[in-house]
């Protein structure tokens, strides 16, 4: 990640960038188009999300004193003290993301497999030694669903489609989303039909390697006698193949009992 073209530049997680009053730090991230500006007495966020008529694989950032035209919307904040830096963080959804495969996967019964999940990260924006949080972006367009077992019972989720993949050289590697293995047991003693499940995203951490690719820990969810009747359990390491990592965002929320029985309730919708 440290290519660098006519002053474009590789963007990088968890990297302090230095701005002087009145820099503008631009970012393409996929769909996404992000400025920071940093003036005198306060700080500028604007973002823009592009139509997805290309599949780009990069993350680039260049600095100049050049601005995006003034349709694009703008988030002013105060600056405290002489904060100069700008870091951004990445971090999980906020919901649990439902994952619909775009063809259906049969477990036969007493088996498992392994998928790997990509999903869509938010960037925050912080700022100073102490990265004060600005703002928060997604990074891809979330779409909302509703997991549960009427109107009334359930919770609101974000919706992504998959390919399920089960080779993980396949998955591509892009540094706005997250690689997640999710191992399914099937312990039943029928076939277990795979539509969708309910990923825990919110219970998961980011870590980003070398390559500047983000992981977080596996999950493994056992179905024994029902469908709605899963267990999920979360990897306390990465997998081998993830190379060497360093933490570089924490899970939105611990793992409660309560959590833990809304998870295991709905993991298959």
């Amino acid at each position: 990640m440290d290519s660098e073209t006519d002053g474009r530049r590789d963007g990088v997680w968890a990297k302090p960038y230095n701005l002087a009053s009145g820099q503008t730090q631009s970012h393409q991230l996929g769909q996404v188009r992000l400025w920071v500006t940093l003036l005198d007495k306060e700080w500028q966020v604007r973002s823009q999300t592009m139509e997805p008529d290309t599949d780009p694989v990069t993350w680039t950032e260049t600095i100049s004193h050049t601005l995006p035209s003034s349709d694009v919307p703008l988030q002013r904040f105060i600056r405290s003290g002489e904060a100069e830096t700008v870091t951004f963080i990445p971090a999980v959804a906020a919901l649990p993301t439902v994952i619909r495969p775009y063809q259906s996967l049969t477990i036969p019964a007493g088996g498992r497999c392994v998928i790997y999940v990509g999903t869509v990260v938010w960037m925050k924006v912080c700022v100073g030694d102490q990265q004060t949080v600005l703002t928060e972006i997604p990074l891809g367009a979330p779409s909302l669903t509703w997991v549960g077992r009427n109107t009334m019972e359930g919770e609101l989720c974000y919706s992504s489609s998959s390919y399920a993949r089960l080779v993980l050289e396949a998955v591509p590697k892009r540094p706005w989303r997250a690689v997640t293995p999710v191992t399914i047991v099937n312990r039943r003693e029928e076939p277990l039909l795979l539509e969708r499940f309910s990923l825990p995203t919110p219970l998961l951490s980011l870590h980003l390697n070398e390559r500047g690719q983000l992981w977080t820990p596996g999950v493994t969810v056992e179905c024994e006698t029902e469908m709605n009747s899963a267990s999920l359990h979360v990897e306390q390491t990465l997998l081998a193949a993830a190379g060497e990592c360093q933490p570089v965002g924490p899970a939105r929320e611990n793992m409660t009992r309560g959590r833990l029985v809304r998870a295991f309730d709905r993991m298959f919708g």
